[in-house]
């Protein structure tokens, strides 16, 4: 919904809640959208669109996705998040695990998550290697990854290349090296979506206090020892509430990148003291 009120906006139409839609959204969910933009920086406190917004408003994503493309510059990794992005765009489609197979597909895939950065960085390093293989279909099928799925992840990066000369970012700007910068500039567009580990061994989100868990299908659900503090990318429900793609993050950064949204109190306990490792099953 954040995306249809971002365009809504860009297009003039400020009266959102009066708006004639064909299928009208509730109201609490048109409000939500609005709160999630304003925290985001794409509005101001008169609901009216920002500089941010206006930039933000210029890419066809998610505009978590889109604040975290601009704040790539900041960080100086335009080009790695471009790829993270593009690879998050495409879904859960990238790797694909043959039952007669499935042990060597489960290891290729844990083979992009060494180094550790979780999912982001997986998708990340599994996009570079295939960019360093010139794109080849073999590489796909020894990685057991969906060449299809690349493909249009490598449309959907070239798009948003465009878009950024639109926008005026700077792409030559890579710190292929640095983790946490690329992790920052996903953060800065996800800090909405942030999740701590408690003591009893599960993750409640932030803000709303509710209990989420690690997706199945996550790099990070197979570690031995959770992080604490995790930033995801949706939440998808079935038979628990899961987080999918997830990222490592430090608590300090939510201070840093959204000291408006984010007080001392918020990240007090895991600031000031080193939260304890859990492992799984505790």
């Amino acid at each position: 919904m954040c995306n249809v009120v971002l365009m809504l906006k860009s297009l003039g139409i400020n009266d959102l809640l009066n708006f004639d839609f064909m299928d009208r959204p509730p109201a609490d969910t048109l409000i939500r959208s609005l709160e999630q933009l304003y925290a985001l920086g794409a509005l101001n406190d008169r609901g009216e669109l920002t500089k941010l917004g206006r930039r933000m408003a210029e890419f066809p994503l998610d505009p978590m996705l889109s604040k975290g493309v601009i704040a790539s510059e900041k960080y100086k990794c335009v080009k790695e998040v471009l790829s993270t992005v593009a690879m998050l765009s495409i879904g859960a489609s990238v790797f694909y695990r043959p039952k007669e197979k499935a042990v060597h597909a489960d290891t290729a895939k844990m083979n992009f998550a060494r180094g550790g950065g979780g999912d982001h960085i997986a998708l990340l390093r599994c996009y570079t290697e295939w960019a360093e293989s010139d794109y080849s279909t073999q590489w796909c099928f020894e990685t057991f990854v969906q060449v299809r799925s690349m493909r249009k992840a490598r449309d959907i990066r070239e798009q948003l290349e465009g878009l950024c000369e639109r926008v005026e970012i700077d792409q030559n700007l890579s710190t292929p090296d640095d983790q946490d910068a690329c992790l920052k500039a996903i953060t800065a567009g996800f800090f909405y979506n942030t999740a701590k580990l408690g003591k009893s061994g599960d993750y409640q989100t932030i803000k709303q206090r509710r209990t989420v868990h690690i997706h199945p299908s996550s790099v990070l659900a197979k570690e031995e020892e959770l992080p604490g503090w995790l930033t995801y990318f949706e939440l998808a429900f079935t038979t628990k509430e899961f987080m999918r793609q997830v990222a490592p993050i430090k608590p300090t950064w939510l201070i840093e990148i959204a000291p408006h949204f984010y007080q001392e109190s918020d990240v007090q306990d895991a600031a000031t003291k080193k939260m304890p490792k859990m492992r799984k099953g505790r």
